[in-house]
């Protein structure tokens, strides 16, 4: 469904991107793991069209990005959303109107009834049901993530991005945003791509994990094979991660 070819960027003399290759099955979760500051998130944002790559490709649906009209290409994207490391909410504007925002810029046909309901349903999946007057300030970092995906969720996009999703949450309120990630994937169908460097969350949402060094994709592989692939890179990367000790347990099992 999406395929990313070769794609290098650059910033000034520090090159993130070093032709990466990638290809993403439709309705699957793919989580990328990798080091901060390896270029992730720059990967997210040449998949939904904030940036532009140096050189390569990406492709959803065989439809080939940059040879797309910028009208074009704000169709395209309509498809698509991404819940930001930061959440990225309006601060001026309270929790229902950012949830309804995307549909009163570009839903113009939904009268106001609808978008209330929509709204209400989009609040309730996450938890957040009755929290449509507070404002952004009034929010913790775990109902801030929420509020965010809730915005996701009311567009019902094809494509999800998540960039870090359980950063800076403590555990209890990470593990209840990856099973939102997973309730979300399942209700909506939804291909989507996590960023993150948690292993126990890409192990808990994700379908095949992915790892991302030096500016390219070095493995991939589905999640009950990726944990036995021999490269010391990788070994280097778990050695300062928490692996959940019940999933060491069911690899272990699955070997004998």
């Amino acid at each position: 469904m999406i395929k990313v070819f070769d794609l290098w960027k650059k910033y000034g003399s520090l090159e993130v991107l070093k032709g990466l290759s990638l290809d993403i099955v439709g309705g699957e979760t793919l989580v990328i793991l990798g080091r901060s500051g390896v270029g992730k998130s720059v990967l997210l944002r040449q998949i939904i069209g904030i940036e532009s790559p140096d050189k390569g490709y990406i492709e959803i649906n065989n439809v080939r990005l940059s040879a797309l009209s910028s009208t074009r290409r704000l169709e395209f994207s309509k498809n698509m959303g991404m819940l930001f490391q930061g959440s990225a909410l309006f601060d001026s504007l309270n929790v229902g109107e950012n949830t309804a925002f995307y549909l009163r810029q570009h839903e113009r046909k939904l009268k106001e009834k609808e978008i209330q309901k929509r709204v209400k349903e989009a609040l309730e999946m996450v938890g957040l049901g009755g929290t449509q007057a507070k404002l952004p300030s009034d929010l913790s970092g775990g109902m801030r993530k929420r509020a965010a995906l809730a915005r996701l969720i009311v567009y019902r996009p094809k494509i999800i991005l998540y960039d870090e999703p359980t950063t800076g949450l403590d555990p209890i309120t990470a593990m209840q945003i990856n099973d939102l990630i997973v309730q979300t994937q399942r209700e909506l169908k939804a291909t989507s791509i996590v960023v993150t460097h948690d292993i126990k969350s890409a192990i808990v949402v994700g379908d095949r994990l992915a790892f991302h060094h030096d500016g390219k994709i070095r493995e991939i592989a589905p999640k009950s094979e990726f944990f036995k692939l021999d490269d010391p890179l990788l070994h280097q990367f778990f050695e300062n991660a928490i692996i959940p000790e019940e999933f060491l347990k069911d690899q272990k099992n699955q070997r004998q």
